[in-house]
């Protein structure tokens, strides 16, 4: 014991749980008039914003919702979806976000496998939700959320109601003044969010009121918001709770700009009148953006960030992108991690590269995030670091506070995850003399031919070199030879053409001949909502 260990214990004074749900409380005491969310022609203040989440919270305690209980929502990038990341964990459950995507059978899944009591559903997804329901074991309160933004132009339809009641009148039912509560432990579960389920039953990732604040604040830092930024909502609020997004833009007092679908037209329009200064998505969104026709663009006087993940976008995105007004972050990250833990820390003695040298440092995942303590690429039969050459491949792995509590009611697929100290992500890696980290695959996408590992990502992206490419995809195709031998599947550019040999010519000029594709199909390639190519799909094809 030292002198600073006597009397200086925890009190309530001095330390309290950190959690993302003070943003908002802080935001509608200092900007209580600002606006907090637009959706069509809906505008609401942070006051509002905290009110109403607060009703929720009381509402859903008032329905019998207790501590650590799921509830479960079904909902689009909509004002409901922002409330609910607030209301449900200052009710003092845990939020499920399903993915508006999945089918009935795994919905089913996921409310029987998270015990969920409360079912929040938009009545886009309506018919899902009742197929998914009458599978189901559980049998908790139907709330429906019915949109009165829903345009009539819709590209989907409206459902029937199938609940006990309707959201409004669920918010009627509560106190706008309830006095919530701060978590017992900022260890509480927050969230609850399934992997994307590829191999069998997806696994349950849970997230901590900890991680979410610091996620917040590191979200800040890494996107660059500054006072008063604009949000607009093109990544799925389902997908990893939007990145935390929906907690972190109190911070700043930031306004979101909510999104139903992801389209050229929308994007635009509510970049120029809304001035939005800020959004994340998919390279697909990317390419969306500035393959748009010009009848859909519009021109905006702002500067805005653009922050992307999944793989490196191709150096014309990135160029067109430039060329449109938009500025790239590449980031990296899992469920497992919050969303994106690594950021490719752009540097300012890098703006004057051009052509490969740019390249090479684009492609680079980045360094950790500044809520991440701990970022390595090591060997997981030694749990020693790989050499920092650029050259040795190893597994990513992460340690830190924005890594999840676990896989919930998964305890040996958790202790597997966490095995020697350190989350392991399954990624394929690099690290660089500079401590920058690059993937080279997933340890399931590398291809093995002949002894000689090829990267999937190396071969994807020497074909997005070609002015033709839009998406590609690569997978290994079992061969009698070689043991395996790179596919890939290939979407061509709207009004484009081109012949699978002049691919592989162009191919043949960036690569060593081994790693070039044998083969070219030209599909459509599979992708999750998120805009992530579904391998385990084009693999299926060649079973």
């Amino acid at each position: 014991m030292g002198i600073y260990d006597d009397n200086l214990d925890r009190n309530p004074a001095n330390h309290q749980p950190l959690t993302p749900l003070t943003f908002l409380s802080r935001a509608a005491q200092v900007h209580p008039d600002r606006v907090a969310i637009i959706h069509g022609s809906l505008r609401r203040t942070y006051a509002d914003f905290y009110r109403r989440s607060r009703q929720l919270a009381s509402a859903l305690e008032r329905r019998g919702v207790k501590r650590c209980e799921t509830v479960a929502v079904m909902l689009s990038n909509t004002p409901a979806m922002l409330e609910a990341h607030h209301g449900v964990p200052m009710a003092g459950a845990v939020l499920l976000s399903i993915n508006t995507r999945m089918d009935a059978a795994i919905v089913a899944f996921q409310l029987d496998h998270a015990e969920a009591t409360v079912v929040i559903v938009d009545r886009e997804f309506s018919a899902v939700m009742r197929e998914a329901l009458a599978m189901a074991a559980c049998r908790p309160l139907v709330i429906d959320y019915d949109d009165p933004e829903f345009p009539a132009d819709a590209p989907a339809q409206k459902g029937d109601l199938i609940g006990s009641l309707e959201y409004e009148a669920l918010l009627a039912e509560g106190d706008p003044a309830y006095d919530w509560q701060m978590p017992g432990d900022e260890w509480d579960a927050i969230s609850l969010n399934y992997t994307s389920g590829t191999t069998g039953n997806p696994k349950g990732v849970v997230y901590h009121h900890r991680g979410a604040a610091l996620m917040g604040y590191a979200n800040v830092i890494a996107a660059g918001l500054g006072r008063y930024p604009v949000y607009l909502w093109t990544l799925p609020m389902f997908h990893c709770n939007g990145w935390c997004f929906p907690w972190t833009l109190a911070v700043q007092a930031g306004t979101h700009v909510c999104l139903r679908w992801v389209r050229a037209k929308a994007m635009y329009a509510a970049i120029a009148e809304h001035g939005v200064t800020h959004l994340c998505g998919a390279p697909i969104v990317m390419s969306m953006l500035i393959n748009a026709d010009d009848s859909e663009k519009r021109a905006f006087a702002q500067g805005v960030a653009f922050n992307t993940a999944a793989a490196p976008p191709p150096q014309a995105v990135l160029a067109g992108m430039r060329d449109a007004g938009f500025e790239v972050t590449h980031l990296y990250g899992l469920t497992e991690t919050y969303g994106p833990a690594v950021v490719n820390e752009w540097k300012p003695e890098w703006d004057g590269l051009e052509g490969p040298a740019r390249a090479a440092q684009t492609a680079r995942q980045g360094v950790r995030y500044p809520a991440l303590e701990d970022l390595a690429v090591m060997d997981p039969a030694t749990m020693a670091p790989v050499a920092a050459d650029g050259e040795t491949i190893g597994e990513v792995m992460f340690r830190g506070n924005i890594v999840m509590r676990g896989y919930l009611k998964n305890p040996d697929a958790s202790a597997e995850a966490f095995r020697g100290g350190w989350f392991h992500s399954g990624d394929l890696g690099v690290m660089h003399e500079d401590g920058y980290v690059e993937l080279k695959d997933r340890a399931k996408d590398i291809i093995i031919s002949g002894g000689e590992n090829i990267s999937s990502i190396e071969v994807e992206n020497a074909l997005y070199l070609h002015p033709d490419v839009a998406t590609v995809a690569v997978v290994a195709r079992p061969d009698e030879k070689w043991g395996e031998t790179p596919l890939a599947f290939v979407e061509l550019k709207p009004g484009r053409s081109v012949t699978a040999e002049a691919l592989m010519e162009h191919c043949r000029a960036h690569l060593a001949r081994f790693k070039c594709p044998k083969e070219i199909r030209f599909a459509e390639v599979p992708r999750t909502s998120t805009g992530k190519i579904q391998k385990y799909v084009l693999r299926k094809m060649l079973e």
